[in-house]
């Protein structure tokens, strides 16, 4: 049994909440999303009462890092369920430009920002002096995934990392799993997505998510 404080990068187990079926089931907390999860995985006593080999704890830790990647891989792909509401306006996508340029500034980071409507159609763009000519494209192509696909990238990112079903988003057309473009949410509705490109996936996550704020 894995004993509470137990981390298993990126998650930390919290405590065991019993057992049933096939496995012991534990409460783990996912320390990228701050998100309490519950993965089952079948334990050594267990495997042993079938006649089995019982497993090493260390095969046992490999049993259930792969089960929670699979596990998160599956989360992280789910598509927000807030509803698509009417397109940012170009006067609202140039206001949540502003912040995003700004936090590069602040940071001296070179980057291109591009706002797209609910259909991931451009609607405002704009590149600072000195950007790298491929993140031009890059921005908008980010924006457009997290419209389309209703969640920001950095969920896909997450997603096709963790491996398993997560592999399918190479075969998305538009998918684009890199961090870097978030929806834009008013009013409970999802009216656009911002997209930046031009330093680390980080770096460009932290400016989009600054011009996402303003939203809110």
């Amino acid at each position: 049994m894995l004993k509470p404080g137990t981390k298993l990068d990126p998650h930390e187990i919290l405590s065991l909440i019993g057992a049933g079926g096939m496995g012991e089931v534990y409460k783990a907390r996912d320390t990228r999303l701050d998100r309490v999860e519950s993965p089952r995985w079948a334990s050594p006593a267990y495997r042993e009462t079938k006649g089995e080999t019982p497993m090493s704890p260390q095969s046992v830790l490999t049993a259930f890092v792969a089960v929670l990647l699979t596990f998160c891989a599956t989360v992280a792909f789910a598509q927000m369920t807030i509803p698509y509401g009417l397109s940012i306006s170009l006067e609202n996508a140039k206001r949540v430009a502003e912040p995003a340029l700004a936090e590069a500034r602040k940071n001296n980071w070179t980057m291109a920002v591009a706002i797209v409507d609910t259909a991931g159609n451009l609607v405002y763009f704009e590149k600072m002096d000195g950007t790298q000519t491929a993140s031009a494209g890059i921005a908008v192509e980010k924006a457009r995934s997290a419209a389309q696909f209703k969640r920001p990238t950095k969920a896909l990112q997450d997603a096709l990392a963790a491996g398993g079903d997560g592999l399918r988003i190479l075969g998305l057309p538009g998918a684009v799993p890199v961090e870097g473009g978030i929806p834009l949410v008013a009013e409970g509705k999802i009216v656009g997505a911002i997209g930046v490109s031009g330093g680390t996936s980080q770096q460009d996550s932290q400016c989009a998510a600054a011009g996402a704020a303003l939203m809110k």
